[in-house]
């Protein structure tokens, strides 16, 4: 990096990687940061690096550098690589859960060896900033935005397995709606309890293995 502030430096980088093959990205990053200013007050001096992480966050989604197919990773390696603020790079690694798609990918050993988890409270800001900003950038709220992503993503994405994994575990269907964020219980159960018997005992096991290597709950 130059002499150049965070920021300074992290807006002309996000934009060179999403403006151009991503435009929506782009916005969505950009209101992303704009969530990130809008806290700025809270966190005092790391409110410069937040803001860099937030408009930096989604660069991994670039053609250019997509190498596993799994962006948190591949956007911190490629920050890593052109000498980012180490802080920044953790932030992006690990923004809005990356370690639940990290697991289920077999990439979680490598996210966590490259890049150690940064302070709880930033990565949690970065998390708000994010669920609070829709694909062009506008603000919303993270019950809509969890709507959003799963409908957009379909049933073979992450959500979706989750939300089959926390039937098949016998959670109550009130609690995977409000994990998914569904605004009415008749989405949840329409969409999910499809599980069969066989799918359960298998996904049972799945909870379990991920339960067990889950980060440890907060102090």
């Amino acid at each position: 990096m130059t002499t150049a502030t965070l920021t300074e430096w992290a807006y002309p980088l996000a934009e060179s990687l999403l403006a151009s093959p991503l435009p929506r990205r782009w916005k969505h990053s950009l209101g992303v940061a704009e969530r990130a200013r809008a806290i700025a007050a809270i966190f005092g001096p790391d409110a410069e690096l937040l803001e860099a992480a937030a408009v930096l966050h989604d660069v991994g989604y670039s053609p250019d550098l997509a190498k596993t197919g799994f962006h948190p990773l591949d956007g911190a390696r490629h920050l890593q690589s052109v000498g980012a603020d180490e802080r920044v790079a953790r932030l992006v690694a690990h923004h809005s859960c990356a370690w639940m798609e990290a697991d289920a990918r077999g990439l979680r050993d490598e996210l966590e060896g490259e890049f150690p988890r940064e302070k709880e409270h930033l990565a949690d800001a970065l998390c708000f900033c994010d669920m609070n900003t829709t694909p062009d950038g506008t603000p919303t709220n993270p019950l809509d935005r969890i709507n959003e992503i799963t409908g957009r993503y379909g049933p073979d994405s992450l959500m979706h397995g989750c939300a089959t994994l926390l039937f098949a575990a016998g959670v109550a269907p009130r609690v995977v709606m409000e994990i998914l964020g569904h605004s009415q219980i008749a989405v949840t159960m329409n969409i999910y309890t499809h599980v069969t018997d066989g799918s359960r005992r298998e996904a049972m096991g799945k909870m379990d293995h991920l339960l067990q290597r889950r980060p440890p709950s907060r102090k």
